[in-house]
């Protein structure tokens, strides 16, 4: 059986499944066994009376009546029990990888591709069901089942018996030798597979830009290059896959052989008087007797390719869950400290003590340095900067995506990383600078901080970001579906969804992400309108690429090359920061540029 820490719980917690579903399995294997006694007896009394006795015929098959029942019985309670017990387990081991999908950094992700994640979601999953639920049936029937087909053989008689079972000594040593080659092959299948799964993920994701580029067939070439690896590799399994089973069919067809050949010649000995005599044991076999011995060794049939097919299974499967394994035992880096403190109330004060940051992947290279300032509660800030000099980087620190050094970064005085992440990424709602959406409707997409939000909440969210019109204007309204990543919409629209999603979270603190750069200077002044009048009172911080976007707020943080420049009012600005006053001058330029042009 596959066994880890991870499966264990599942054997124990669902045993009563695998408990009856063994206990019926292994009543079929018992009554199934009475079919070739039931043969032979019919066989031996034809022989034997010219008359055939219609009461003893009748008697008997209304016995293999029963036996037929009885299987039928046993074989519905062992599905519905151990296939259930498999697809729980397959469902309680999925329920777990995406609880630990949600708690993993954002730098797991950064490493690990999304197919390879999606690989251990779905063929590795499937794999670890196929064999603790077809795989049990397998264990049980290939030991249960060929035990007791080896002591009725041996009953019937042991030196036909034996020239049966040295033959079958070679298929446990052809499977442990193949075993660890065929998990090898399954790996590499695997890997190919992941490989496949990334480059079509990645070619729809970014079809938009192929088309744009013309770029089809090469991308049509590059995808068949990766399609044959996989091919290969699924190739090169399946022949030693096919190669193990035809060693084992061929083992077995040659015991077949030989049973009959030995016992014919054994019934054709003891019908002409003169038995055949071995190692001091006389045979004796009738023509029913070798009937019902065939008949036990095709029931041993079964058990012998179970056990041929559970080495090719336990190979896959142990190496689904050892990927699966690795995943559920991946490092949580960003988790909650011992006794974390548990915001409740927070009014959005935000102190930045002397932090540097590094992304872990790229720790030579600082993307912070010395960031020292402090946000008062329900202050409106914007953020300016040249490109790459580390605005993103800073706001998204306040959501503890990332370790920090203790102490540098704190929530109403309290350092966040000695606070529960739980409460501290409910205390900021965020409007990403990508403007994810989900493939859903706008009204869920508005209303996706909430459970079940009314339909008058998610239209007064959209009248704050001034989207409602352009909703309202759609054929299906708030029900228009926006498509993945909201390709149906334009990138203005998707802004303002976006912003109208944060403002219904309603959090004390609001961070946009240069979230207005798509739209006009209208619907702009519009939604730093909403700001200033619906979110007084409460922290709002926005990432500006325009100076005129933050220019009536109450501050200005100034970046320049991971560092702040300055931290002040807009008019003191214009005298204490060059890197605004340039902005402030460019932009200027670029009006009476444009007035010009007009």
């Amino acid at each position: 059986m596959l066994l880890n820490r991870y499966i264990n719980k599942y054997y124990r917690k669902l045993w009563y499944l695998f408990l009856l579903g063994i206990i019926a399995l292994v009543v079929v294997d018992v009554v199934q066994l009475y079919e070739p006694e039931f043969l032979g007896q019919i066989v031996d009394h034809l022989k034997q009376n010219e008359t055939p006795d219609s009461v003893f015929i009748g008697r008997i098959c209304g016995k293999l009546l029963l036996v037929g029942a009885a299987m039928f019985a046993g074989r519905l309670v062992w599905r519905v029990c151990l296939l259930n017990a498999s697809s729980r387990i397959e469902t309680g081991l999925r329920h777990e990888m995406f609880r630990k999908s949600e708690r993993l950094s954002q730098q797991y992700y950064h490493e690990t591709k999304v197919g390879s994640i999606m690989s251990w979601f779905t063929t590795d999953l499937e794999t670890i069901e196929e064999y603790t639920g077809i795989g049990t049936v397998q264990m049980v029937d290939a030991f249960f089942l060929g035990i007791l087909v080896i002591i009725k053989m041996f009953r019937l008689d042991w030196a036909l018996t034996l020239f049966a079972l040295i033959p079958m000594l070679f298929i446990v040593i052809w499977g442990a030798l193949v075993e660890k080659y065929m998990a090898m092959k399954w790996e590499e299948r695997q890997k190919n597979y992941d490989a496949l799964y990334d480059f079509t993920q990645e070619n729809f994701t970014g079809i938009r830009v192929i088309k744009a580029f013309v770029k089809e067939t090469s991308e049509l070439h590059a995808f068949a290059k990766v399609a044959k690896k996989n091919k290969d590799s699924n190739i090169s399994f399946v022949r030693v896959s096919v190669f193990f089973d035809v060693v084992i069919e061929w083992i077995i067809a040659a015991i077949f052989c030989m049973i009959l050949g030995f016992g014919s010649w054994f019934v054709y000995a003891e019908i002409s008087g003169n038995p055949v005599v071995m190692l001091g044991h006389t045979v004796s076999l009738t023509t029913g007797q070798l009937v019902t011995f065939v008949g036990y060794f095709d029931t041993l049939v079964w058990p012998l390719i179970a056990m041929g097919s559970l080495v090719t299974m336990f190979s896959r499967a142990r190496t689904s869950l050892k990927r699966v394994s690795a995943f559920l035992d991946a490092p949580e880096d960003v988790k909650d400290p011992e006794n974390a403190i548990e915001l409740e109330h927070v009014q959005g004060e935000i102190e930045f003590r002397d932090l540097s940051f590094a992304y872990p992947s790229a720790e030579e290279r600082e993307i912070l340095r010395h960031v020292c300032f402090t946000i008062h509660a329900g202050e409106t800030v914007g953020i300016v900067g040249r490109i790459g000099s580390g605005k993103s980087t800073l706001v998204t620190l306040l959501t503890r995506l990332y370790n920090l050094k203790p102490g540098t970064l704190l929530l109403d005085g309290k350092d966040i990383m000695d606070c529960s992440l739980r409460y501290v990424r409910d205390a900021v709602a965020m409007v990403p600078q990508d403007n994810f959406l989900f493939s859903d409707s706008v009204a869920n997409n508005i209303g996706f901080s909430q459970d079940a939000p009314e339909r008058e909440t998610i239209r007064r969210a959209a009248e704050f970001a001034d989207v409602a019109g352009n909703i309202e204007d759609f054929k299906d309204g708030y029900e228009t579906m926006t498509g993945e990543r909201g390709v149906t919409l334009s990138g203005g629209q998707k802004q303002r969804i976006s912003i109208a999603r944060a403002y219904l979270k309603n959090a004390p603190i609001l961070v946009m992400d240069d979230s207005v750069s798509a739209v006009d200077v209208k619907t702009e002044e519009t939604i730093l309108g909403n700001i200033r009048r619906e979110r007084a009172g409460k922290t709002t911080i926005v990432i500006a690429s325009r100076v005129s976007t933050v220019s009536q707020f109450d501050k200005i943080l100034v970046m320049n090359e991971g560092t702040v420049e300055a931290f002040d009012s807009p008019a003191k600005l214009m005298q204490t920061s060059p890197t605004y006053q340039k902005m402030v001058y460019l932009q200027e330029l670029e009006k009476e540029v444009e007035g010009g042009n007009r």
